[in-house]
């Protein structure tokens, strides 16, 4: 258990690595490619119950950066935005993407402190702690060939109609960031609705792609070029995910 009860996701659920997982495979297609996909991540229901979760939060945060700013609005200040300055924010997110660094997605992150983890009740600091622990670290160690990796940082991320991320590298000073993760939570999706994992190679090419999963860990090496393509209007659900870093 993870504390009292108070809210409909902070709900107890025992998290454990699929017994299948072949981690010698896994670690040849990291070391081959600098990354890998890791088809059914955790056994049992607990991916199922992370979705659920996920769709019936409320306290999620619109994430809007501008330049190295980052802004974040709750859905009631949403909801009282005016149409003209809801539509202006709009194209300022996409006058930010045509020529530099540029997101806009929802997120909840998770406290990075050990302790701060158990003490919550929350879903996501269970899994965050789960991410953490020896057993998964050390499946980590064995796929990445990276010792220095001592814990996991988590934040749960939505996307809808109109969200993206631009290229980066997730290399960040002083985060000591060895390798990344998107832990995809959805189980329904259709490629031509955006969203996708891209990686990209070079003179604007895309080296390779994934479409949002559900249940499977994308790992790959920092630094590297990726991207979330824009959610379509098509998309008839939301892109949920989370994801972080395995860092020192």
């Amino acid at each position: 258990m993870f504390g009292q009860v108070h809210e409909p996701w902070m709900t107890a659920i025992s998290f454990s690595l699929n017994p299948d997982l072949e981690p010698r495979l896994l670690r040849q297609a990291y070391k081959r490619h600098g990354r890998v996909r890791i088809q059914g991540f955790l056994a049992s229901s607990a991916a199922a119950a992370l979705h659920t979760q996920l769709l019936e939060r409320t306290d999620w945060l619109q994430v809007i950066n501008s330049g190295e700013l980052l802004y974040e609005l709750d859905r009631d200040i949403r909801a009282q935005m005016e149409p003209g300055k809801a539509a202006a924010l709009d194209q300022a997110v996409y006058a930010g993407a045509r020529n530099g660094f540029q997101f806009r997605f929802e997120s909840i992150r998770v406290p990075d402190d050990a302790d701060a983890r158990l003490a919550s009740a929350d879903l996501l600091a269970g899994l965050a702690t789960f991410l953490s622990s020896p057993a998964v670290i050390a499946l980590f160690h064995d796929i990445t060939g990276e010792g220095a990796i001592r814990f996991s940082d988590a934040q749960a991320t939505a996307y809808s109609p109109g969200d993206f991320l631009t290229g980066h590298d997730d290399a960040v000073d002083g985060k000591h960031r060895f390798a990344a993760y998107v832990l995809g939570l959805t189980p329904r999706w259709r490629l031509e609705w955006g969203g996708q994992l891209l990686f990209h190679g070079d003179h604007g090419t895309i080296s390779h792609g994934e479409m949002p999963g559900f249940n499977t860990l994308d790992l790959f090496t920092v630094p590297q070029l990726h991207s979330v393509s824009e959610v379509t209007r098509a998309a008839a659900n939301r892109r949920y995910s989370v994801t972080g870093w395995l860092r020192g």
